[in-house]
């Protein structure tokens, strides 16, 4: 771009040099001929283009590291909760048995207590030091437009034009990046008034699974959709080594769930006893309850892992032929949004097409039905949010694709194009999670996490420059 400016001003120049206006011109006593000529005043403004490109430079080069700093603030958040949460549990036991403790003890909490403030002192300064970044960005921004208005007013607009166009992309990232910071730390939890998913974020990989095994390729992970009091932090994790569905563990916190420190393992089989195995990757937990596909007779399971009651309910012409594309056995997958519990399914009838229910989770059973277009092998997972079913499928070995959408309010399916980064070439577990607005999946025995974006009214970049 600058060699076309430098282009700009020798032509400009040499234009200049024939069209000279005013001029005078005389004989000097010496016989000499005398010549006066008066340049115009203004030249191109190649040295302020090449100060602005150098600025512009370096803007999206801070972009980039403030976009990056973002989603590790996120990871550092969970991990601070968890940790005060185990503090505080801690002290109350603490106060209501005061004479157990020795001195050493108080003074180590005293200790854990002074980390954890230490800890959030500094997530606090990053936090303000990125706000500050980015304010100081947009005064940077602000000034090029100054600039670069002025210079269009003034000069060759096509070439200015250009260099503008420039800089109306990076206003883009700034407000992307503004936007992000909002939304991780402001996120409007159980509103649907959006218009849809916009994008997904690079996955989070939290650690392998609590068994520590890459042979465990097989389960899923996350929180309840609709924890009930107090247990706002709970996550769950269900693994093994091939499709089986025989326990499931839970995890106060976060923390708790990367220490591998679980507060309940539920047993799904004991021997002379009972059997309550389910098969496939396709449960959730709601209100404390296990959702998951029963083994013993093919039909929806329900464990409440409050009272240890089981419950199944059979979903006629539901058939055990059809499953997705990375996994066998997923033949009714569980999903919850915000309006409520869903599962999906194929039929003969429907020659493998996929099926979406409704359930209603007082009767436990299916109240309302939604054929779609979409031929179950060939998806790679679905999942549900505020009543529209997601259907993914495979683009290549590092990227998966939300490629349908069906939307029960309106009946109305669609196609579209939402390429996300995968963590591994294939997964077995994909849920949306209404609580924190994420996607929970289980790559090859890794935990793997996603922040979803949604389209809402109005809420196309704001730039201070107009296209």
């Amino acid at each position: 771009m600058i060699a076309t400016l430098l282009y700009f001003v020798l032509f400009g120049s040499a234009v200049v040099e024939g069209a000279l206006s005013p001029w005078a011109e005389g004989s000097a006593s010496g016989g000499e001929c005398i010549c006066e000529a008066f340049l115009p005043n203004s030249t191109f403004p190649i040295r302020e283009l090449i100060s602005l490109e150098s600025t512009a430079v370096e803007i999206n080069y801070k972009l980039e590291m403030e976009i990056s700093k973002v989603e590790i603030y996120e990871v550092k958040l969970k991990v601070y909760v968890a940790k005060i949460m185990n503090l505080t549990v801690l002290i109350e036991l603490m106060e209501d048995d005061p004479d157990s403790y020795s001195e050493l003890h108080i003074e180590e909490v005293k200790i854990k207590i002074k980390q954890v403030e230490a800890l959030i002192v500094e997530l606090q300064a990053s936090i303000q030091t990125t706000t500050a970044v980015l304010i100081s960005i947009r005064k940077q921004i602000s000034v090029m437009i100054v600039v670069l208005t002025h210079l269009e007013i003034t000069y060759d607009k096509n070439q200015v034009l250009v260099t503008r166009r420039e800089y109306i992309i990076l206003q883009q990232k700034l407000e992307e990046c503004e936007r992000r910071h909002n939304e991780i730390f402001n996120p409007d939890i159980g509103i649907c008034n959006h218009g849809g998913i916009r994008r997904i974020s690079k996955p989070i990989i939290s650690q392998l699974n609590a068994d520590l095994s890459a042979g465990y390729k097989y389960g899923g992970w996350g929180k309840d959709s609709k924890p009930l009091p107090g247990s706002e932090n709970m996550y769950w994790y269900s693994g093994s080594t091939d499709t089986l569905v025989s326990r499931i563990t839970q995890y106060s916190d976060y923390y708790n769930l990367i220490m591998r420190q679980g507060f309940k393992t539920h047993q799904l089989y004991v021997q002379y006893n009972y059997d309550w195995r389910g098969t496939g990757n396709n449960y959730i937990v709601r209100e404390n309850t296990l959702y998951y596909q029963f083994r013993s007779s093919f039909a929806m399971g329900k464990l409440n892992m409050t009272s240890v009651k089981v419950e199944y309910k059979v979903i006629p012409m539901a058939s055990a032929q059809f499953s997705y594309h990375y996994s066998a056995n997923q033949n009714l997958d569980f999903a919850a949004d915000e309006s409520g519990l869903w599962v999906t399914y194929a039929t003969e009838k429907s020659k493998g097409k996929l099926v979406l229910g409704k359930i209603n989770e007082v009767s436990f059973e299916v109240e309302e039905v939604w054929q779609t277009s979409i031929f179950k092998p060939s998806v790679g997972n679905t999942f549900m949010i505020c009543g529209v079913l997601y259907a993914t499928r495979s683009v290549d070995t590092k990227t998966e694709e939300i490629f349908y959408t069906f939307d029960t309010r309106t009946e109305q399916e669609s196609y579209v194009s939402i390429p996300f980064e995968k963590f591994q070439d294939s997964y077995v577990y994909l849920d949306y999670n209404p609580t924190d607005q994420k996607l929970y999946m289980f790559s090859n025995g890794y935990y793997i996490s996603y922040h979803v974006w949604f389209n809402y009214e109005g809420s196309r970049d704001k730039l201070l420059i107009d296209k």
